[in-house]
């Protein structure tokens, strides 16, 4: 039972990514809307010193198509 699949472990880590972007934003008293969380995440993205997982990186880029259309 264990198993997670591909999808499920990329819709996890998605999720992971989308909430940690949003925490942050109501921290710095930022409101979290769709097309700012696509923008801070493409900004990270673009932070080459960064080491992400494959997996990250994947949710990232599929989380910014989704929210910025």
């Amino acid at each position: 039972m264990g198993n997670i699949t591909k999808d499920e472990a990329l819709y996890q880590e998605m999720c992971r990514v989308v909430g940690k972007v949003v925490l942050e934003m109501r921290d710095l008293g930022q409101e979290p809307k769709h097309i700012v969380i696509a923008g801070v995440l493409r900004t990270s993205l673009a932070n080459q010193r960064i080491k992400r997982s494959e997996l990250t990186t994947q949710a990232m880029e599929t989380v910014i198509k989704s929210l910025a259309g």
